[in-house]
């Protein structure tokens, strides 16, 4: 009964501790890689600044003498090295700082391909600094210049970068996607270690989404490609991602046998963060074995690996901000040095300034009082004669002013004039327009005269033939065929009046240019057919139109589509409105 509780305990305390380890590791790998913000490594985010403060003024010094020399180019790649070690110790915002300034400087010196390089570098600093939308457009704007330089290898880095991105916001899909175009990217440009690094970010994306078959495919892939490149270091991780594939999928020796490699490869290559890792792994597998001894070893292993690498980096930051400290005070020193020489050279310099001012006041007042005297006589003939002057002047310019008043009262007179006569010639228009006004008045009465004069002549007519058909029917009647002739007779006058021909010159007369555009359209109408258009542009109705013209409705309808066809109308087009504006 003891042993079972205190395997039951012992148990808890375990996982306990491995619950709390990552905990331990986060705080160190905080130093690498940003503590709340993780986002997988770059080539450069792999960098280790094992002398930040020897780097760290080198660098300082040969930005500074780069300046000077106004070397542009190397004063950037300066800037852009300072920000990474910035970038290696965790600070972000000092970093970004360094990388914009590098940026201005790439800018002035049209280096595009340094432009989106460290485009890339500060999309992954927005990223930390929790401003994901900024990091993407930094992304976007490597993409346009590699896809100008048609640079396969920047193309495939930046698409990496974005799939990144996309997988640190949950958007597993979008992710995917461009990790395959960056794939794509890797194989035109033949990089198989830069292929093997996203094939490890596929498998990532695959195992957060439990899709453990396909993870382990692209694990396997990328260690391939790792060891055909021999980047042990780079394999160090995809066998520990390896193991917890297997881990997770239930098969523990099998995940412990990747642990241990991996642990052997990091130990060899002393990547102390990568042990840590390898050791921690080890524990977890010997824990889903039961094997607690082995797993509480090896997870004591892990813990003392990241306490030493959290005291070693703490002591390595502690150092680079003593560096930083001292360079800023000696800086400030010699500034105040410097500006302490400037002002005393200033006092020296403004002292014999002032001395030889003293001097020259001297000599200068001496001269000016005998220059005033001279000075005045000169200066009293001067005004003499500039007033002599200034008198003619004055009698000359009144002259020309006077002359100039005469002209302007003349032109005044001539425009008056010129006023009046188009005062003149305007009313003129105006009587004339009336005029017309009236005539038109008069030629529309008339118009509709002749339009009333013929609908009442034809509905006469069309009455009296109506009561000649009758008479003609009556089989009673003896004048059956005189009643015939008679009737023929009407229909053969009805369209041959006399006052078509005034009611044509009274059409003209008003609407001047219609029958001139009409045969613009259509120069094969008949007269029937131009009588039909004259009454439509009258906006005469259809009954009345079909009493003048002596027909029915049929009649009529055919009428005006033969009329629409001749002049090209389509279907639907309105032929009343048409010929208005003509």
């Amino acid at each position: 009964m003891r042993r079972s509780k205190s395997f039951f305990l012992s148990r808890i305390l375990l996982n306990i501790v491995l619950m709390a380890l990552p905990v331990l590791g986060g705080i160190a790998m905080a130093q690498e890689n940003g503590a709340e913000w993780d986002f997988p490594a770059k080539e450069w985010e792999r960098e280790r600044y094992m002398k930040p403060d020897s780097d760290f003024i080198q660098l300082k010094a040969h930005y500074l003498r780069s300046l000077n020399k106004q070397e542009y180019l190397a004063a950037a790649h300066d800037l852009q090295k300072i920000g990474k070690i910035f970038y290696h110790w965790g600070h972000y915002a000092q970093s970004l700082e360094y990388h914009l300034q590098a940026e201005k400087l790439y800018e002035q010196e049209h280096q595009s391909r340094m432009i989106a390089d460290n485009a890339n570098d500060i999309g992954l600093l927005y990223y930390y600094n929790r401003n994901p939308y900024a990091a993407r457009s930094q992304y976007n704007k490597a993409l346009d210049i590699y896809e100008g330089l048609e640079d396969a290898a920047g193309l495939a880095h930046t698409y990496g970068n974005l799939g990144h991105l996309f997988e640190k916001e949950g958007k597993y899909d979008s992710a995917s996607r461009y990790q395959y175009f960056a794939l794509r990217q890797y194989t035109l440009a033949a990089d198989t270690n830069g292929m093997a690094k996203i094939c490890e970010n596929l498998g990532s994306i695959n195992e957060d989404l439990a899709r453990y078959d396909s993870a382990m495919y692209f694990f396997t892939k990328a260690q391939h490609l790792y060891e055909l490149t021999h980047s042990d270091i780079d394999k160090i991780e995809v066998l520990n991602n390896i193991g917890d594939i297997w881990r997770k999928t239930g098969d523990f020796r099998k995940g412990l046998e990747y642990s241990r490699r991996a642990l052997a490869i990091a130990q060899d290559n002393k990547e102390q963060y990568q042990v840590s890792s390898a050791y921690r792994d080890i524990a977890k597998a010997y824990n889903s074995l039961n094997i607690n001894d082995s797993a509480f070893y090896f997870l004591e292993l892990s813990r003392k690996y990241l306490l030493q690498i959290y005291s070693e980096e703490n002591n390595r930051q502690v150092a680079f901000f003593q560096v930083q400290y001292d360079i800023e005070k000696s800086k400030k020193h010699i500034e105040q040095l410097e500006n302490e020489r400037k002002t005393n050279l200033i006092i020296v310099i403004a002292s014999a300034i002032i001395l030889a001012l003293v001097a020259a006041l001297g000599i200068v007042v001496i001269n000016r009082q005998r220059i005033k005297i001279r000075s005045e006589q000169s200066l009293h003939e001067k005004n003499r004669q500039f007033f002599e002057s200034q008198n003619r002047l004055a009698s000359a310019e009144l002259k020309s002013r006077r002359l100039e008043e005469e002209k302007l009262k003349a032109e005044l007179k001539a425009r008056q004039l010129e006023k009046e006569n188009l005062d003149m010639e305007l009313q003129k228009k105006e009587l004339e327009e009336e005029t017309l006004i009236k005539q038109i008045d008069v030629k529309s009465k008339e118009l509709s005269t002749h339009t009333l004069h013929i609908i009442r002549k034809n509905q006469l007519l069309e009455e009296l033939r109506s009561r000649l058909d009758i008479i003609a029917k009556d089989d009673k009647r003896d004048h059956k065929r005189q009643v015939r002739d008679l009737i023929q007779l009407i229909n053969q006058n009805f369209n041959n009046d006399r006052y078509w021909e005034d009611f044509r010159t009274a059409f003209e007369q008003i609407h001047h240019s219609f029958f001139t555009n009409l045969k613009a359209h259509a120069d094969d109408l008949t007269a029937a057919e131009m009588r039909l258009v004259s009454l439509i542009k009258m906006n005469v109705s259809s009954a009345d139109i079909a009493t003048i013209l002596g027909i029915s409705q049929d009649s009529l309808r055919v009428a005006r589509y033969r009329l629409r066809k001749k002049l090209g109308l389509e279907q639907g087009e309105n032929l009343s409105a048409f010929l208005q504006g003509l």
